[in-house]
């Protein structure tokens, strides 16, 4: 098997643009230990939480936990779609984010081929900046997204009458 396109690295440093949360729709998908960690920074019981920030995006095999957009004017100009925990100066939870942020560029889908990292570097300034990752880091990173799972509750639940031990199984 051939070694894969960024074996020998890449360059990234997040730079706090907030290119990866505002202004182009999304999903952020939560895992348990996201919103433990969430719940834990906020302050927050889930029924809160879940009001505030969360929306729920079907699957095709249940309704999965997600951070809500929120449209905000940006200078005057269109609506934008931010993530609900962006906050004027970038994530107000950046040291507790989710996995699916904190592993970003390093997705399946991004590093996949040249031609995509390089998209993805068009609209990211930390790509080919900072510190050299090494192909284990950026494996360790594909692994702990593809590990961290996604919340997903049955059709017909409703959220807002759970609590945090439910969704956590705790």
């Amino acid at each position: 098997m051939a070694d894969p396109f960024y074996a020998d690295g890449f360059r990234f440093t997040c730079t706090r643009c907030s290119f990866c949360c505002r202004g182009e729709p999304g999903f952020v998908f939560l895992s348990r230990e996201d919103l433990r960690r969430l719940l834990r920074r906020l302050g927050l019981d889930f029924k809160s939480f879940f009001e505030e920030y969360c929306t729920l995006v079907d699957t095709g095999t249940g309704m999965a936990l997600s951070l809500r957009e929120v449209a905000r004017d940006v200078a005057g100009e269109k609506a934008s779609c931010d993530c609900a925990l962006w906050d004027n100066g970038g994530c107000a939870v950046y040291e507790d984010r989710p996995v699916q942020c904190a592993t970003y560029p390093f997705w399946s889908t991004i590093v996949e081929s040249s031609a995509s990292w390089s998209e993805e570097a068009r609209s990211c300034p930390g790509i080919g900046a900072g510190e050299l990752r090494s192909r284990e880091y950026i494996e360790e990173r594909l692994l702990a997204r593809r590990g961290a799972g996604t919340i997903v509750l049955s059709y017909g639940v409703d959220p807002e009458c759970m609590d945090a031990d439910t969704i956590l199984g705790s």
